[in-house]
């Protein structure tokens, strides 16, 4: 299968948010849960209630908290009906009250004239903005389908590539054997949740399936058990297989760290050689360690050049 770019816009239906995030509805319009949230940046209109509107981006929800309330709070009466309507005017996907804080009648009165959501959490603003961008990241970020299998070792999401036959799956099955999870097989759809994030997932109707040649399609979760498997995980690592080929140098040593580019994003990416006798399971456990390692500070090389230098001087 061949790396699909998803090139549609995404969104995440109003009602979806409503659910995750527990929001209580001050105000819905008619058909107002399917308003599409089509951005992932959130905005905290400060500069708006003071009246400057230029640069306004109208995908963005809205968040009110407490500095924003008691702005309008202090407002005078007309003041703040005008730059209520005319912030609500601006047509944004909904507005979020936080800290469970009062709503001002004049909100939910220009809410009702431009059919504007009107939503509201107990949780603080800060917290409310740390929850809610990731998960808008996660529906609404660039994307793509590539043909591998990803699994979770040690915490580290492994995503493995190569030509069709070569293993992967098999390799897979031996790693939830031994204790590993399985994310996706055959096709895992790539996210990307933030600039140096990736984060991988299995279409719904293949989750937890794993096609293994001459039996078949298995359910992973149904033979090991729901600690199998996982709906989601990070990608940290390429691991490509191939078939061996005697002509071919594979690096021995692991000095130069090669880089496989997904969605702009750089994973570290090892290429290693299939052949009768290796035992991978092992070898890709050991791969996950070790780049879990790195990630944690800890350089392979640097150490090997202190031992070598250390030894020079003692001779």
């Amino acid at each position: 299968m061949s790396d699909q770019m998803q090139g549609a816009q995404y969104s995440v239906p109003l009602a979806d948010l409503i659910e995750k995030l527990r929001f209580e509805t001050l105000y819905m319009p008619e058909n107002g849960s399917e308003i599409p949230v089509c951005s992932s940046n959130v905005n905290r209109p400060g500069l708006q209630l003071a009246g400057f509107f230029e640069y306004f981006d109208q995908n963005r929800l809205q968040i009110l908290g407490k500095a924003e309330m008691g702005f309008l709070r202090d407002m005078r009466s007309e003041e703040r009906r005008k730059v209520l309507d005319k912030l609500f005017s601006m047509k944004f996907p909904a507005v979020i009250i936080t800290r469970d804080l009062d709503c001002d009648p004049d909100i939910l009165h220009y809410a009702e004239k431009y059919g504007i959501p009107v939503l509201r959490t107990p949780v603080h603003t800060s917290e409310l903005v740390t929850e809610l961008i990731p998960y808008l990241n996660t529906y609404l970020g660039q994307r793509i389908t590539r043909h591998g299998v990803l699994v979770e070792m040690y915490g580290e999401g492994i995503l493995l590539t190569g030509e069709s036959g070569v293993g992967k799956s098999e390799t897979a099955m031996e790693l939830v054997k031994r204790g590993h999870r399985l994310v996706a097989d055959d096709a895992v759809e790539i996210v990307k949740v933030s600039a140096d994030r990736l984060m991988g997932s299995s279409p719904e109707l293949i989750r937890h399936f794993i096609e293994l040649r001459g039996i078949g399609i298995v359910n992973v979760r149904r033979i090991f058990g729901i600690g199998a498997v996982k709906d989601t995980g990070n990608i940290d690592m390429v691991i490509h297989l191939e078939v061996w080929d005697r002509s071919k140098t594979y690096d021995r040593l692991g000095f130069e760290t090669e880089y496989a580019d997904i969605l702009d994003v750089k994973v570290p990416k090892l290429t290693i050689p299939v052949r009768p006798g290796r035992n991978l399971a092992i070898i890709l456990e050991a791969a996950a360690m070790n780049n879990r390692q790195k990630r944690m500070g800890y350089n392979v090389e640097k150490d090997l050049e202190d031992r070598l230098k250390k030894l020079e001087k003692e001779m």
